[in-house]
C-alpha cells in the first residue's frame, strides 16, 4: 500500500473514531501517530516528532490570544454585560411584533463582540433572554431557535477564537481577518432580524407584544451598556489602529472586563478562581485539539495527500467557483456533526492548498481572507442545521420542555438567511474585503 493510499484511508478511520465519540483531539492524534508509524515502518520518527511538535506548536505566541479571549468572555458574563445588552435592545425593539426576539439577536451580536465563542454566547444569552421571551408569549420552538441562531454570531463578529486558529493555520494577519468579518457579522444579525420578521408574519401566534418602554428608560438602558462599548472599542479599535497586537488587545480586553465585573460585584475571589479554572480547562481542550491536528496534518503532509488533491482538482478543469461551492457544501454537511474548531483544524490544511491553487482574480492574501470568512459562516450554519446542530442541543438542554422538532421547524428560517448570505458573499467578494487595506 502506497503512502498516498494510507493517507486517503485515514479519513474514514478518523471519522469512524469521531462518530464513536472518541475526543476529536485524541482521534486526530492517534490517527496521525498510527499513520506515521505505517508510513515510516517504525515508531522512532513519530516519537521524535511528538517531542518537537509539542514545543513548536505551543510556543506560537499567537495562541496566547485564546485563553485571553476565553477569560474575557467569563468576566463579561460575571459583569452582567449580557443582561445589560439584552435590556437595552429590548427597550428599543421589544414593543414591535417579534421585537423581543430581535432584541435577543442584537444582544447576541453585542455579546459576541466581547466573547468570541458560539456555544458560550448561546448558553449565556439563553439564561438571560429565554425567560423574557416566554413571559411575553413567545412559543418555545421559536425562542430556542432564535437563541441558537443568535449564538452563532459569537464566532463571526470579532474577536473570534476560531478566526485566530484559522489565521495561524494559514499564516494570515489576524487583525485583517477580524476586519473582514465585521461586515458579514453585521449582515448576519440583520438577516436574522429579517427572518424573525418573516416568521412572526407567517405565525402570528408565535410571538406576543409588550408595552412600549418610556424614552427615559430606553436611554438609561443604553447608558448601562457603555462598558461593552468601551471594551469593544479598546480591543478592536486598538488592534485595527495598530496601538497593540491582537494578543495585547486580548489581554487588555480581559483586564477591562475583569475590572468591570469587579466594580459590578460579580467578581469575587471564588468566581475569580472559577473563571481561571474554566479558562484553563477550555484552553487545555482547545490546545490538545490543536496538537492532535498538528500531528495528523504532519502525517498528511508526508503522504502528500493535500498536494495530490490540489493537483487533481486543478487538472479537472472545473471553474474555481464550482470547486469553492463543492468545498462549502462539504463544510455544511460535516458542520452538522462536528464543532467549528475541530472542523477548521481538520480540513483547512487539506482544502486551503486547493483554494490557493485556483485563480479567483484576486491576490493570494485576499483569497485566503475571503475563503476564511466563507468557511466560518458555513461552519456557523452547521451549528444550527438539523438534525445535529450543536447550538440546538445547547439551547434545548436549557429548555427541555420544548420539543426538539419545534426548534427544528423554526430554525430553518435562520438557516435560509445564512445560505442567502453565503451566496451573496461568494458572488460579491468585495463585501468581505471592503474594509481590508
Amino acid at each position: 500500500m502506497s503512502n498516498l493510499e494510507i493517507g486517503i484511508l485515514s479519513f474514514p478511520f478518523l471519522l469512524g473514531l469521531i462518530f464513536l465519540r472518541v475526543p476529536i483531539g485524541l482521534a486526530m492524534f492517534s490517527t496521525g501517530f498510527g499513520g506515521m508509524w505505517l508510513v515510516m515502518g517504525n515508531t522512532r520518527l513519530p516519537m521524535a516528532q511528538l517531542k518537537d511538535l509539542a514545543y513548536t506548536t505551543f510556543s506560537n505566541y499567537s495562541l496566547s490570544i485564546v485563553p485571553m479571549f476565553l477569560l474575557m468572555g467569563y468576566f463579561a458574563t460575571l459583569g452582567g454585560m449580557s443582561q445589560a445588552l439584552f435590556k437595552a435592545a429590548e427597550s428599543f425593539l421589544g414593543h414591535r411584533r417579534g421585537g423581543v426576539a430581535m432584541a435577543a439577536i442584537g444582544a447576541c451580536a453585542g455579546f459576541g463582540a466581547i466573547c468570541g465563542s458560539s456555544l458560550a454566547t448561546a448558553a449565556t444569552m439563553s439564561r438571560v433572554a429565554l425567560p423574557e421571551l416566554k413571559s411575553y408569549g413567545y412559543k418555545g420552538g421559536f425562542s430556542t431557535a432564535t437563541l441558537a441562531a443568535g449564538g452563532t454570531l459569537g464566532i463571526l463578529i470579532p474577536p473570534s477564537v476560531v478566526l485566530v486558529i484559522y489565521a495561524i493555520l494559514t499564516e494570515q494577519n489576524i487583525a485583517k481577518l477580524f476586519l473582514a468579518a465585521f461586515i458579514p457579522g453585521i449582515l448576519a444579525a440583520i438577516g436574522y432580524m429579517i427572518a424573525v420578521s418573516i416568521y412572526v408574519r407567517r405565525h402570528p401566534d408565535a410571538a406576543g407584544v409588550r408595552e412600549p418602554v418610556p424614552m427615559s428608560e430606553r436611554f438609561q438602558a443604553l447608558i448601562n451598556v457603555w462598558p461593552v462599548l468601551l471594551v469593544f472599542i479598546a480591543v478592536v479599535g486598538g488592534i485595527y489602529g495598530g496601538i497593540f497586537t491582537p494578543t495585547e488587545g486580548a489581554a487588555v480586553g480581559a483586564l477591562g472586563t475583569g475590572i468591570i465585573a469587579l466594580s459590578s460585584g460579580g467578581l469575587t475571589w471564588r468566581t475569580l478562581i472559577d473563571s481561571f479554572t474554566d479558562t484553563a480547562r477550555s484552553s487545555a481542550m482547545i490546545f490538545f485539539i490543536v496538537l492532535g491536528a498538528a500531528f495528523y496534518n504532519g502525517f498528511l503532509a508526508r503522504t502528500r495527500v493535500p498536494q495530490e488533491l490540489s493537483a487533481w482538482v486543478v487538472d479537472l478543469g472545473l471553474s474555481p467557483l464550482m470547486v469553492l461551492a463543492a468545498i462549502l457544501v462539504l463544510y455544511l454537511i460535516f458542520g452538522c456533526f462536528m464543532d467549528s474548531l475541530s472542523m477548521i483544524l481538520l480540513t483547512i490544511p487539506i482544502f486551503f492548498p486547493v483554494i490557493s491553487a485556483l485563480d479567483f482574480g484576486m491576490s493570494a492574501e485576499h483569497v485566503a481572507i475571503w475563503f476564511g470568512i466563507l468557511v466560518l459562516i458555513v461552519v456557523e450554519v452547521g451549528l444550527i442545521t438539523p438534525p445535529v446542530g450543536m447550538n440546538l442541543f445547547v439551547i434545548n438542554a436549557m429548555d427541555p420542555e420544548t420539543p426538539m422538532v419545534e426548534t427544528y421547524k423554526a430554525v430553518l428560517y435562520y438557516v435560509v438567511s445564512d445560505l442567502v448570505r453565503v451566496v451573496l458573499l461568494v458572488a460579491f467578494p468585495a463585501i468581505t474585503l471592503f474594509l481590508i487595506p
